[in-house]
C-alpha cells in the first residue's frame, strides 16, 4: 500500500502485539523533527554571571556608574557577582565593604535580589545578585522594545 501511494512504511511501536506501522513520508518526518529541535535550541536561554569589581573607598560617581551597570545586567536577566577588593589596611575593616554591598543591594532591590550573601574570602568579599525577572522574559521585553522602536522610526 505504501509503495502504491509513494510513501514509506514506518514501524511506530515494534513491541506492541501486533506491531504498529504507519504510512508516511519518512524524509519529511525526519526534517520536521530536526526543525523542532533547532527551534528548541534557539529558544534556550543561557544565564551568564557578569562580574563587577569594587573597592571600599569608592567615589559617589563611580558607585553610581557601577550601580547602573549592575542594574543593566539584572534587567537583561543575567546574574551579577560583585567582588569587593581589599588592599593593605583596608583588610582590617571588612565591615566597610559589607556596608557598601548591603547599600548596593538595597539600591537595586527592584531589579534583583541577593542570591549569595556577602562572604569574605581572603582579600576579597563576594556577593551574587540574581534578577527578579527570568532571562526569557527579559529577552522577550527587549525584542518587543526594539520592534516598537523600529516601527516608530519607520512611521516617521
Amino acid at each position: 500500500m505504501a509503495d502504491e501511494v509513494g510513501l514509506d512504511l514506518v514501524e511506530i511501536a515494534p513491541d506492541a502485539v501486533p506491531p504498529v506501522c504507519k504510512i508516511m513520508d519518512f524524509g519529511k518526518y525526519k526534517y520536521e523533527i530536526a526543525q523542532k529541535a533547532r527551534e528548541a535550541r534557539q529558544n534556550q536561554t543561557h544565564i551568564v554571571i557578569k562580574e563587577v569589581r569594587m573597592r571600599p573607598k569608592i567615589e559617589a560617581h563611580d558607585y553610581e556608574t557601577k550601580r547602573n551597570h549592575i542594574e543593566k545586567f539584572l534587567r537583561g536577566g543575567d546574574k551579577v557577582k560583585i567582588t569587593m577588593q581589599f588592599r593593605g589596611r583596608e583588610q582590617t575593616r571588612p565591615e566597610l565593604g559589607y556596608k557598601l554591598l548591603q547599600r548596593l543591594a538595597e539600591d537595586i532591590a527592584e531589579f534583583g535580589f541577593i542570591e549569595f550573601a556577602p562572604k569574605q574570602e581572603g582579600r576579597n568579599m563576594t556577593m551574587v545578585l540574581g534578577p527578579t525577572k527570568k532571562k526569557t522574559e527579559a529577552v522577550a521585553e527587549q525584542k518587543a522594545a526594539r520592534k516598537a522602536k523600529a516601527e516608530s522610526e519607520a512611521a516617521e
